[in-house]
């Protein structure tokens, strides 16, 4: 099974790792058997699996259920789960919620948000809980951003990114994910923080790690698609297609040809 310090030891060897949001034992079978090195149970499931028109809805129940499934199935990625909508409002509110998500097979949480949550980020870590920071385009705030827009697209706001990621990484976090940002930022904090795995959707090829959601990845949209997501399903066929796109993904982010340019945000920083 893939732990945080084989991550450490990827970034440090200049090996790309690879990342999908995984919701059941089916999925995560196959993408054992591609081996993925990552799966996130992400709270992008109350969109893919429940039909909703955000991530607002999902409950810490939901995760948990939904964790407990993947690590059933898949005993070789390195398992991280979100906290949804509310969860870690308070530390106290987060020391709850994580400890039910750990316990149900998560080896990490995941929250959204900035610099205000340290405190939180250093409460996790002091007992056992690895947290990976969800930074840039962060969908449980939609609305306090005005909608679902590329962050950090100025000098002054990247270098605000950078501040808060170190001051989140002081505190402790483990792993940083950013979404949503010029390749330019996401190459910058991938370098300022040697030590810290960076994981980038739609923030360039020179993060560490890419993650995309599995239906996006395998064309299963609503007709919009992001920028970023490239269809691994288009070339496929047969009765293995899920399977070889999803080999198909690692691969290419193995060997660092996805994302390309036409799926980066190329935005000049002034």
């Amino acid at each position: 099974m893939i732990n945080l310090s084989d991550l450490r030891r990827f970034k440090k060897e200049g090996r790309k790792f690879s990342c999908l949001t995984c919701y059941d034992a089916s999925m995560a079978k196959a993408m054992e058997t591609a081996q993925i090195d990552s799966v996130l149970i992400g709270d992008s499931l109350g969109m893919t699996i429940q039909g909703h028109d955000s991530t607002l809805p999902v409950t810490v129940r939901d995760i948990v259920y939904h964790t407990a499934c993947v690590r059933r199935a898949n005993q070789h990625a390195f398992l991280m789960a979100d906290l949804p909508f509310m969860a870690y409002a308070t530390t106290k509110d987060a020391l709850k919620n994580a400890k039910k998500v750990m316990q149900a097979g998560a080896q990490m949480v995941k929250i959204e948000g900035g610099a205000w949550l340290s405190d939180t980020v250093a409460s996790l870590t002091r007992n056992g809980i690895p947290v990976c920071m969800h930074l840039g385009l962060t969908p449980q705030s939609v609305h306090v951003l005005g909608g679902y827009k590329v962050q950090a697209r100025t000098r002054q706001s990247a270098d605000a990114l950078l501040q808060e990621c170190k001051m989140l990484v002081d505190a402790g976090a483990a792993i940083l994910l950013l979404e949503c940002v010029p390749a330019q930022v996401g190459k910058e904090v991938a370098q300022a923080f040697p030590e810290i795995p960076v994981i980038g959707i739609g923030a360039g090829a020179d993060t560490d790690g890419q993650v995309l959601v599995v239906q996006d990845m395998l064309g299963l949209t609503d007709g919009h698609v992001a920028k970023f997501v490239y269809n691994f399903m288009s070339k496929q066929s047969g009765p293995y297609a899920i399977l070889d796109a999803i080999t198909t993904y690692h691969q290419a982010v193995i060997k660092n040809t996805f994302p390309a340019l036409e799926q980066t945000f190329q935005i000049e920083l002034k």
